[in-house]
């Protein structure tokens, strides 16, 4: 019992249970206004305005607290995995064979997208009186302005990849080195040290981003898009347990086994509605079980931007759900360039703000076909399958790690097992593993 009340699991699970009682039964105490103040707050980033309540501010400061983490981790990781790894052509060649399988993994994610959406048609039926004009300004304008040094220029993650990759390079080729690689490893240490103190405040952003979702949009309001939502999470269900089951199939391991050792991260993503807040935990959990330094520090960066396989499959549904509830009849051709655009679209979906919408409306306005007003449906709604896309990025860049890491002799299977708790830390067949 003692092991149960001591298990971060336990607790977020908890608070993503009464944050989901509370935002059902209590809306007016998750929807209390925190700041009274004619004056925007901000709190680490974080912006809150004249009204932010109380749910919104306890999820919104945790994910703004993790986020401070989370470059210099990048940083470091990078810079000292790079030195470590001493050949400059291993680096080319695993961010190669990166974006290679970010490509090829994320087409599958599109096709499964759209073929899912036509065969249970979610948009079939869908009344279109609900759809009005809107307030969706801000994403066609900013659909405009979509481009790949716009991209760069928002997606803090790519501008500390590339310093770090300059840096590592340079570091690399200094005889002198020694003092200022010893240097980084101590800070290294120290970050990870506070990191694991600041997950201990989990339980608090799972239930202030459970509370304010539920109290805000309701469960009976999301009952005409039901269909939408079962058919995302079904999708995800099929992509993770079928294409990625199949990728680390190739190298013997099991997708239960990771997802098990990563529950307490998926729980912090589940809460949070951000993938983000888990990362630099999941980038510590894959050196544990055996996936090297340099390679972690280079795939999980890099997948935050050009491997969301969760985001990639909820675009492309969501395109297909449109087309249905407008009666719009695709051709094969109309179908193809959907999947064409999104191909390169959903790549800076990390880096814009609004990206989901702002990725929605650049691809409607380029294929002509679609109203871009049919957004307005999707605004209530996208916050509960925000969870789902969150997840499978989360889920999907962890399985890349760990192909990259097998594919390039940089996996250690005796720490996988150990990790995976098949082991002991003398190599003996644990008692649930023996059989």
């Amino acid at each position: 019992m003692k092991k149960i009340f001591t298990n971060l699991t336990f607790w977020v699970l908890v608070a993503i249970t009464a944050g989901i009682l509370v935002g059902h039964f209590i809306p007016e105490f998750a929807l209390h206004p925190l700041f009274k103040s004619p004056f925007k707050q901000r709190v680490l980033g974080q912006e809150l305005l004249v009204g932010a309540t109380l749910s919104e501010f306890l999820s919104g400061i945790f994910i703004s607290i993790v986020k401070l983490f989370i470059n210099p981790i990048i940083f470091l990781t990078i810079t000292l995995g790079i030195v470590n790894m001493g050949d400059l052509k291993k680096v080319g060649r695993v961010g190669a064979k990166s974006l290679l399988y970010f490509e090829v993994v994320t087409s599958f994610a599109l096709l499964i997208g759209v073929v899912v959406a036509l065969i249970i048609q979610p948009g079939s039926g869908v009344n279109t009186a609900a759809v009005k004009a809107g307030d969706i300004s801000k994403y066609t304008q900013s659909s405009k302005a979509f481009n790949a040094w716009h991209f760069f220029l928002e997606n803090s993650t790519l501008q500390v990849l590339l310093i770090a990759l300059l840096l590592g390079i340079v570091l690399g080729n200094y005889e002198r080195r020694g003092k200022i690689v010893s240097f980084l490893k101590v800070i290294s240490t120290y970050i990870f040290k506070a990191l694991h103190k600041i997950m201990l405040l989990a339980p608090i952003g799972a239930f202030g981003g459970m509370a304010f979702t539920i109290s805000k949009f309701g469960i009976k309001t999301l009952l005409p898009l039901a269909k939408l939502m079962g058919t995302v999470y079904v999708t995800m269900a099929i992509f993770i347990f079928v294409v990625l089951w199949f990728v680390l199939r190739f190298y013997k391991i099991s997708i239960l086994k990771f997802l098990r050792y990563i529950r307490e991260e998926l729980l912090v993503v589940l809460g949070t509605s951000s993938s983000e807040a888990a990362l630099p935990s999941l980038m510590e959990k894959l050196e544990r079980m055996g996936c090297s330094k340099p390679v972690v520090g280079l795939v999980v960066p890099t997948g935050y931007s050009f491997n969301l396989d969760g985001t990639t499959i909820y675009l492309s549904m969501c395109m297909i759900f449109l087309a249905q509830v407008f009666d719009v009849h695709l051709s094969f051709g109309q179908i193809a360039s959907i999947i064409g655009i999104l191909m390169l679209t959903s790549k800076g979906a990390a880096g814009v703000t609004g990206s989901g919408f702002v990725v929605l409306a650049s691809t409607l306005t380029a294929i002509k076909v679609i109203p871009v007003e049919g957004l307005t449906l999707l605004l209530g709604v996208d916050r509960f399958m925000s969870e789902a896309r969150a997840i499978t990025n989360f889920i999907g860049n962890g399985v890349a790690t760990i192909w990259i890491a097998n594919n390039e002799n940089e996996f250690d299977r005796n720490k996988m097992e150990i990790a995976f708790g098949q082991v002991d830390r003398t190599g003996n067949i644990l008692a649930d593993n023996a059989a």
